[in-house]
């Protein structure tokens, strides 16, 4: 028997790779699909399943692409309905895999349809869970996803509670296999290790704490952050499927444009997004574009700012291949092309280019007070303390708030390193703030040098 999770930082996700005896299964493939298959090839199996889960609304599942390469089935939990033939399992019901089984156990309530898969080795005993969306490492999946269900959070937070009170049962040293790490916003504050133990959360998770079904289900409709705005479209493609595969895509949207073609492509919905660093958009970029650096988790926040608009792209010389795919996994197919020579043909050909001034956390420091702050992270983040008199503009409700702000301010920007300080601050600049610094390294940069964060009294 043989378990591989093959993670993937910039969605913070997870998907498995199970194997007994030359037979496999991939659970919540990525729409990149090439290296389960390598995976198989390399160890001299047939992949036989494709369990899913629950309908994914953080990325495309890449379940409809391995049909075709593999002939293998698609799997997925009771009440699941799909636009296209899957195996519709019941609660409980085995699936054999070389001398292994993997038992489907129905968890609704982060969606309907939402199951773990529990594998059992040859002797029956229970090894591992995965456990998708249902059960985190120190977290629980949130509950208001299943919009296009039309069901209240109540309802599912209730489900859920039953959910868990049926995997608590399972033996103490089950591995759990999550479907998201840290940084995924299917749950509110996900731990960072990459696996767990029935046994560690049962002590641990206070979702899996004693408690009555009412105060379960007020903790799980509370403190919920908006979700991405690509959320529900991905929810919809993986529920009717899709056409093009990656392959597809890829020779499609990687698309080399010179200056004056690039240029005839800029239009008024066209996002020009430039995926370089944080340091290097500082220094110089093209104007109006928005800066999303591919080192941090890009598909992430451009799903979280972006509706499905058509892109331009900025790439480090060879990372536009990477680009075009992180953008694909989450369902963003309309790339019209990279500018081919990135900035040096920009400014070659005659253009201009803005930047952003930089200030360390130290020169910073000797500035508080003078002008007003922007900390763009999180409200979770925000509670553990904040510079004294921030404004708190988390960066997935900026583009809304504009109107809160006053272009004739100066505005020194932050968060807790860098990477989304820089987002905001390109988005803020498009939008004709002219006024902005931003505090490389941020919170994190400042307590190291010696700032006392104050903690906000609502928390």
């Amino acid at each position: 028997m043989y378990v591989q999770q093959i993670y993937t930082g910039c969605l913070a996700q997870a998907a498995y790779y199970i194997e007994s005896d030359g037979e496999a299964a991939i659970i919540d493939p990525l729409r990149d699909t090439q290296v389960y298959i390598d995976i198989a090839t390399a160890r001299k199996a047939k992949i036989k399943y494709i369990f899913e889960t629950h309908f994914h609304a953080d990325f495309v599942s890449g379940h409809i692409d391995l049909v075709k390469k593999t002939g293998a089935k698609v799997v997925y939990g009771p009440q699941a309905k799909a636009a296209y033939e899957i195996v519709v399992a019941e609660d409980g019901q085995e699936f054999a895999m070389g001398k292994c089984k993997v038992q489907v156990i129905h968890t609704p309530g982060h969606t309907t349809e939402s199951c773990c898969f529990l594998l059992k080795d040859e002797s029956g005993k229970a090894t591992s869970l995965f456990s998708g969306d249902t059960l985190f490492v120190g977290e629980v999946g949130r509950v208001d996803l299943a919009a296009n269900m039309n069901l209240p959070k109540e309802q599912l937070a209730s489900m859920l509670y039953d959910s868990i009170e049926k995997l608590k049962k399972l033996p103490d040293d089950v591995v759990v296999y999550p479907g998201h790490g840290a940084g995924s916003a299917c749950g509110k504050n996900i731990g960072t290790e990459s696996t767990t133990t029935i046994g560690k959360e049962r002590k641990g998770n206070y979702a899996l704490q004693p408690m009555s079904r009412e105060a379960f289900v007020n903790i799980m409709v509370s403190g919920l952050e908006t979700p991405p705005q690509y959320f529900f479209t991905d929810a919809v493609i993986n529920r009717k499927g899709y056409e093009a595969d990656m392959e597809t895509l890829m020779n499609h949207n990687v698309k080399s444009l010179d200056v004056s073609a690039f240029k005839k492509e800029i239009t008024s919905g066209t996002v020009i997004l430039d995926t370089r660093s944080a340091e290097d958009f500082a220094k110089e970029h093209i104007p109006g574009s928005i800066n999303i650096g591919l080192g941090g988790q890009f598909a992430i926040w451009t799903g979280t700012l972006f509706g499905k608009v058509p892109f331009l792209l900025i790439c480090d010389d060879g990372k536009e291949n990477e680009t075009v795919m992180r953008l694909a996994r989450v369902g963003y197919d309309d790339v019209r092309g990279f500018l081919k020579g990135g900035i040096k043909a920009w400014k070659d050909a005659g253009n201009t280019v803005q930047s952003i001034e930089s200030v360390s956390a130290t020169e910073f420091m000797k500035h508080i007070g003078e002008d007003k702050i922007i900390d763009v992270r999180n409200d979770g983040e925000m509670a553990n303390g904040m510079v004294h008199d921030a404004i708190a503009m988390p960066l997935a409700t900026l583009s809304k708030r504009l109107n809160e702000l006053d272009k004739n301010e100066h505005y020194y920007v932050h968060c807790a390193g860098g990477y989304r300080s820089m987002i905001a601050l390109s988005i803020l600049q498009k939008e004709g703030f002219t006024k902005l610094t931003n505090v490389s390294g941020g919170v994190s940069a400042m307590v190291k040098a010696g700032l006392k964060l104050e903690v906000p009294e609502e928390a």
